[in-house]
């Protein structure tokens, strides 16, 4: 992340695409103390130990993604931080990984796109299309799109 935050910060580049671990992938998260496979977890059938296990885990993600969005709002620049002039986008592949779900996935927006996103709220967006999402995201990057994927409207963000 701080590789991520010098590269924005020095306008190396404006748009990366950082994946922090494989969807698939049951890879064990020994520093917050998980032990087993992250995917294995997620077929947690409602075990309690299991969703405590990956409680720590999206803990652990959660924190990473503070630490970038503090390093982004550290970085002064004309109108305002790196963080209010950017858009980043969180989120998962799967919303329900017991029942494999890839449909309403919890995504998190942080920043302000250059003051074209209200901050602070929660929206929700059930039944949309992703896609829908990125079209939006894509006007405030004024680029001219008319559909993007299974895109079928623009979200008010």
């Amino acid at each position: 992340f701080d590789l991520l935050t010098a590269a924005f910060q020095t306008d190396t580049t404006r748009i990366f695409t950082f994946m922090l671990a494989n969807s698939g992938s049951n890879q064990t998260f020994p520093n917050v103390g998980v032990n087993e496979g992250h995917h294995t977890l997620s077929h947690h059938a409602g075990a309690k130990d299991k969703l405590d296990k990956l409680k720590k885990i999206d803990m652990f993600y959660a924190q990473q993604l503070g630490y970038f969005l503090e390093k982004l709002h550290a970085v002064k620049e004309e109108k305002g931080s790196l963080l209010d002039n950017s858009m980043i986008l969180y989120g998962g592949a799967i919303s329900d990984p017991n029942r494999h779900n890839h449909d309403d996935l919890p995504i998190l927006l942080c920043g302000k796109g250059g003051g074209t996103i209200a901050s602070g709220r929660f929206a929700k967006f059930q039944g949309q299309p992703l896609n829908n999402l990125f079209l939006s995201l894509f006007d405030r990057m004024k680029v001219k799109v008319v559909q993007f994927g299974d895109s079928t409207k623009r979200l008010a963000i």
